[in-house]
């Protein structure tokens, strides 16, 4: 049996518009219009999982798919002490250390993961999903989470993470058997509404 696997990314919020590290904030009203115009067209899938941000499950309810059910393995990045604060004024308070994060996969931010932790934990997740051979599945999850099942669904080198633009409220899409998986990135949720009608 194949798993289909809808990667579905969050609608925009606040921080997201600032470049701040994940701070937990809700939907703005934009990225929350957006989810509810698209409600409804999704097809159902048998699981609805994802990251266990606000964002992430705010983003499932607006589109109809319920409450979504949060994997620890599928949590976005954890960014440590980083959080909550903008992009630029870390680049300016600790550039060599952002710079590090940015360029080394293995290195962590301070408090926080490396590139290497997150798509580790994502493949962990995509193996035993591959086993389980679940059928439909839509993962509303952060951006982070996107790119690292893309990594590990290609092959691509943990360099290749930070080379990957996903955006909000988007769909990759994987499908799976026999331990192999097959990637198509971003396309848009109208694209795959029309699809699947």
């Amino acid at each position: 049996m194949t798993t289909r696997l809808l990667l579905l990314t969050p609608a925009r919020t606040a921080s997201l518009r600032r470049a701040v590290f994940d701070d937990g904030d809700p939907l703005d009203e934009g990225g929350a219009a957006r989810a509810r115009a698209a409600a409804g067209r999704l097809v159902r899938p048998e699981a609805v999982v994802g990251s266990g941000s606000v964002r992430c499950a705010q983003t499932a309810r607006l589109l109809g798919l319920g409450d979504l059910r949060a994997v620890p393995e599928l949590a976005g990045l954890d960014a440590g002490r980083w959080r909550g604060r903008a992009v630029d004024e870390v680049g300016a308070a600790e550039p060599e250390a952002l710079g590090r994060w940015l360029a080394d996969p293995e290195a962590a931010a301070p408090g926080g993961e490396s590139v290497a932790d997150v798509c580790a934990r994502v493949g962990r997740w995509l193996r035993a999903l591959a086993d389980e051979e679940a059928g439909r599945v839509t993962a509303v999850v952060e951006p982070d989470v996107v790119r690292a099942a893309a990594v590990h669904a290609t092959g691509a080198p943990l360099s290749a993470f930070w080379r990957l633009d996903v955006e909000p409220l988007t769909v990759t899409e994987l499908s799976g058997r026999a331990g192999r998986w097959n990637l198509r990135v971003g396309r848009p949720l109208a694209a795959v509404t029309a699809e699947e009608r």
